[in-house]
This record gives C-alpha cells, structure tokens and sequence, in this order.
C-alpha cells in the first residue's frame, strides 16, 4: 500500500505499479512464502505530451528518495512502442497488450476513493492458477530468453508454462 501511495502521489496519467511486482506477489502467495521475493517496483504510465527518459529518470530518483528500500523502475508508455518497434501504443493498457507473457500485463493503482483499481491486457485467471504464458505478439524466442534468465521455473516451482493458445481473455480495466 505504500508503494500504491507513492506511485499515486506523482499524479501522473494512465499510471499503474505493474508487471512483476504484481506477478511475483501473487506467485509468492499462492507458492506460501513467508517473504517476498520482490526486487524491483515497475511503475507505469501514458503521457504523450512528454516522453524524455530524463524525465522518467527524474521520477525514479523521486521514488528511491521516497521508498530508498525498493528499486523503481518508471516507463512512459507512449514512447515504448519505439524500443519494441510496435505500432504506437494507445494507452497504457495498449502497451500491455505487447508484453512477453499475459501473467506479467497486470497493473494496479489506487483510485481517488483509495481503492485498488485493477487493468489487466489479458485478465487476471492465469496468473492465480499459476501459469506462464506465452504473449503472441512477441517471439517466443523472447519469452523463452526470459523464463531462462528470470529462473521462474525454479523460483516458483508450481508454475505450469503453457505453449497453446487459449480463448481470448477480454481486458480488465477496472476490478
């Protein structure tokens, strides 16, 4: 929640905490662990009117002096389409529809109520059944590159990759 709050209190548009925040804190749940295995915080966000990295710098350092126990990582993405060589991205949730596996494209933040919202490019079913899941829009030599390097397999050992594909899941946007 204090990450929430942080995130929130930059004001920034379409902003969420994403990816493997979410992703790894659910997995440590469902796997039991007494601790997490959380590195890093993504934050996300849509602005097109500014997409200099000196600006998401900028925020990064804001967030570390705020919560110097966590490492942030801040990404506008209206400027990311750009690296992955994609058409432009619409939104934010646009964007996640391209990330290499539909686990990781969840996002989260705080509305003005103090609720959690919730977007999700693929839902949110496959991540609490525990599986890993191969996002067509990138190769899947990507994917593959990923869980070797990010060692899921062996961090979260009940994980089940699933190579198919399966029905469509609708985009949440609010939860």
């Amino acid at each position: 929640m204090r990450a929430l709050r942080c995130v929130q209190a930059l004001n920034l548009p379409q902003c969420y905490i994403a990816a493997g925040f979410i992703r790894n804190l659910v997995w440590d749940a469902l796997h039991k662990y007494s601790s997490s295995t959380l590195n890093d915080i993504d934050v996300v966000f849509y602005d097109p009117e500014d997409t200099s990295t000196e600006r998401e710098q900028y925020l990064e350092q804001l967030l570390q002096k705020t919560m110097p126990e966590m490492t942030w990582q801040v990404r506008n993405q209206a400027r990311m389409h750009e690296k992955h060589q994609d058409p432009p991205y619409a939104s934010t949730l646009d964007a996640m529809r391209f990330w290499p596996e539909k686990e990781t494209a969840i996002a989260v933040r705080l509305d003005m109520n103090q609720r959690c919202e919730v977007i999700a490019a693929f839902g949110v079913q496959s991540l609490f059944e525990l599986k890993l899941s191969h996002n067509p829009a990138r190769p899947w030599q990507v994917f593959q590159q990923r869980l070797d390097d990010k060692q899921w397999l062996t961090h979260w050992p009940k994980l089940t990759v699933t190579t198919q594909c399966s029905v469509a899941a609708k985009p949440i946007e609010h939860e």
